[in-house]
């Protein structure tokens, strides 16, 4: 790793929101190896928390090690609707976080959740030693994560899916910059009001002001 790009720096003391706060009072949850496992969905919360189950046992039984790691790196694993991402890990929360539509999907299997919690709590890893994830520092940081994924799933008896998964990720990283992650989170955020039956109204109305805030943030950026 070369200490000259990927820049050290102390990790930011966030607060979590509040909203994230009341979510996680709401979310059904369980302790597995004194990680917090929870799930703040309406329906299938028990089947959530199932597969979350499932999925740290594999990396536990076939990757111990990496395991303890995330035990010590990770203080939750949070289940609950993303507007862009199948996961990622929040800062503020020292927590893998990943979207109920992927852990519940039937044409995910446990394996790929087990791989996609390798690379969050890889990323939490990184942020404990002081390396940020500055745009300048994006794609390397996302290399690095998704090479774990593509070590772990090699100790996987039935893995195989899992590397090749990884790897076609690696060979086509999307744009991570800054714009490019807005407007991803917007169209997602989209996609996920009307999953779950938001009127289109409603979802014009989100889409309008969310649109007005922005202008009004560059317009005031660029004086």
């Amino acid at each position: 790793m070369d200490r000259m790009t990927l820049r050290r720096k102390r990790p930011q003391r966030l607060r979590p929101a509040l909203s994230d706060k009341i979510r996680l009072w709401l979310s059904v949850s369980k302790r597995v190896d004194g990680v917090w496992v929870g799930c703040c969905i309406n329906d299938d919360s028990n089947a959530a928390l199932s597969r979350m189950e499932q999925a740290l046992g594999l990396i536990k039984e076939f990757d111990f090690l990496r395991y303890n790691q995330i035990v010590r790196d990770l203080d939750r694993v949070w289940v609950r609707h993303l507007p862009s991402n199948i996961a990622h890990f929040d800062y503020s929360l020292r927590a893998c976080v990943l979207d109920a539509r992927f852990v519940l999907a039937e044409t995910t299997e446990p394996e790929i959740i087990a791989a996609v919690i390798v690379h969050e709590a890889t990323h939490a890893r990184l942020w404990r030693c002081g390396i940020g994830y500055d745009e300048a520092l994006r794609a390397r940081v996302e290399a690095i994560c998704v090479r774990r994924e593509i070590a772990f799933a090699k100790r996987l008896p039935n893995g195989q899916h899992v590397r090749e998964w990884a790897q076609s990720t690696l060979d086509d990283l999307p744009d991570l910059m800054d714009a490019d992650f807005k407007w991803r989170e917007l169209k997602g955020s989209i996609r996920l009001l009307r999953y779950l039956g938001v009127p289109s109204s409603v979802v014009r109305l989100a889409l309008a002001i969310r649109l007005r805030r922005e202008a009004r943030v560059r317009s005031e950026t660029t004086k």
